[in-house]
């Protein structure tokens, strides 16, 4: 029988040896009496020793759970733990697998350190349909001070989705929302400036920008404070209005992004507005002012109703999880416009892995859209840890990675437009300037999303120099180069071919 939510994949309280056994052994981990007076697992890393990974690991058979996803937890206790210098290190209780066509996977739970009592840690993980190479790993990583774990236990949470239906025979056009053969762009800066959506428009051509609404961005428990950020997106929304009258001028099409929902997010990265009413509430109503103020404004292609979903656990008893969210403020929308194309994003921040659960959604005029930072290791090579020098393409972790294997990552995403006869955006894109090989890279992803038909945004303009095809390869380099970059140049090529939107 296939799995079904509850069943158990794996469960120890280190209680006996065979138990115990079944783990690495490392010189920094112990077997001391701990959780409930029961054999807990004890982890102890001197300061001078804090760099490097300290860990456990115990090999876990996930062959018969492919395509689920899965629930994990344990009870965690720390004294002294040093905050590390990214958010997923520190104490770490984690799933890590390999995966021919996603790459290597990891997952935890963010931000734990310091001292607390025994408490839960918990995660949902999806798992890969070819993934192999599985193991649990318990310890810390980057930092330094006393962990102890016990009570893991691993459940399933959802089971596989089902098969997608075989692709429509002569399908009619998918709706896209506009008329043009293909909408070419950026994501915004974080300010409006008319100068640069003019040099945009007009120099480089482009013909779409993803305007992000944003702020606080990856910094858990912030936009709480309702009437604070009511003013604050007010504010946000005054801005926009000036932006979309400079892209009318310039033959731009936007996409309203809401990239800050209320409620923020949470330590695990799960949004709020996945898990408490009000903010829920609060984010339809947002949605239902905003469609109120640009009902008929032909500069916007569409809302995009959030930014890179992320709901690890379950959605409590009367709010709706993160697909049900965007129905809600969906249809919230309809009331009051019926025509304003509408973007559904996937979970696992709206990852192509994250279309192998989603499904379509009954809501007329809706795009579907998808990020690529795949794979993380060369996309975002030091930017979360030290390492660099990861080249594109090439052998990167256990891959060769090339446009081909690039292909594989975005399959569910091109079996979701076949089987449902839906149009794809490519909202974000990108690769860190300072990474060998970038602008190879950013070419394959291109040639892929054009021969799928997909519109496309790279990430970013004139945002974080990090990300900007102005800027060279030398990371402490904050000045635009005199020549432009052959990344520069590789987006100037595609944006040539644009046609410009009727004003």
């Amino acid at each position: 029988m296939p799995p079904k939510p509850g069943d158990l994949v794996f469960e120890t309280g280190f209680d006996t040896p065979q138990e115990q056994q079944a783990w690495s052994q490392a010189p920094f981990a112990t077997w001391v009496t701990g959780y409930q007076g029961t054999t807990s697992l004890c982890v102890t890393v001197p300061a001078d020793q804090a760099q490097g990974s300290h860990m456990v690991r115990l090999p876990l058979d996930l062959a018969p759970y492919r395509g689920c996803r899965l629930l994990l937890e344990c009870m965690a206790k720390a004294d002294g733990v040093t905050k590390p210098p990214a958010p997923y290190l520190g104490a770490k209780f984690m799933l890590h697998y390999q995966s021919q066509t996603a790459g290597p996977f990891w997952q935890n739970q963010n931000d734990v350190y310091g001292t607390f009592d025994w408490r839960k840690l918990s995660f949902g993980a999806p798992i890969a349909s070819d993934a192999t190479d599985s193991e649990l790993d318990l310890g810390l990583q980057d930092s330094s001070g006393t962990v102890w774990f016990d009570a893991l236990k691993v459940t399933v949470l959802k089971p596989p989705p089902p098969k997608r239906p075989q692709p429509p025979a002569n399908p009619p056009p998918a709706f896209k929302g506009h008329d043009l053969p293909r909408l070419r762009g950026v994501m915004s800066p974080n300010v409006y400036r008319d100068e640069d959506l003019r040099v945009l428009g007009l120099e480089w051509n482009a013909n779409v920008i993803r305007w992000q609404i944003t702020r606080n961005w990856g910094r858990p428990g912030t936009d709480r404070d309702l009437a604070e950020y009511d003013q604050w997106l007010d504010g946000r929304l005054d801005e926009l209005d000036k932006a979309l009258e400079a892209c009318r001028r310039y033959g731009i099409k936007v996409v309203v992004d809401m990239h800050s929902p209320p409620g923020g997010r949470y330590e695990n990265n799960d949004l709020a507005i996945f898990n408490e009413p009000l903010y829920q509430d609060h984010f339809v109503a947002l949605w239902e002012k905003i469609a109120r103020r640009y009902q008929g404004n032909s500069v916007i292609w569409g809302y995009d109703l959030v930014n890179e979903p992320v709901q690890n656990l379950p959605s409590p008893p009367g709010v709706a999880d993160y697909l049900g969210a965007q129905v809600r403020a969906a249809k919230a929308i309809r009331a009051i416009d019926p025509q304003m194309p509408i973007f559904i994003e996937a979970s696992e921040w709206d990852s192509a892995q994250g279309f192998r659960e989603l499904e379509p959604v009954d809501v007329p005029n809706v795009i579907y859209q998808v990020h690529m930072y795949v794979p993380g290791e060369f996309t975002h090579q030091g930017v979360f840890s030290k390492v660099t020098g990861i080249a594109y393409p090439g052998k990167i972790g256990n891959l060769v990675w090339d446009k081909e294997q690039l292909r594989k990552v975005l399959q569910p995403v091109r079996e979701f437009q076949l089987a449902y006869n839906v149009h794809i955006y490519l909202g974000e894109f990108s690769a860190i300037r300072w990474a060998p090989g970038a602008a190879n890279y950013l070419g394959d992803c291109i040639e892929l999303f054009e021969e799928y038909g997909w519109d496309w945004t790279y990430h970013a303009y004139r945002e974080w120099d990090g990300w900007s095809v102005e800027h060279g390869s030398d990371p402490e380099n904050h000045q635009p180069t005199p020549e432009p970059t052959d990344r520069k140049q590789l987006l100037l090529s595609w944006f040539a071919k644009n046609e410009k939107p009727r004003r």
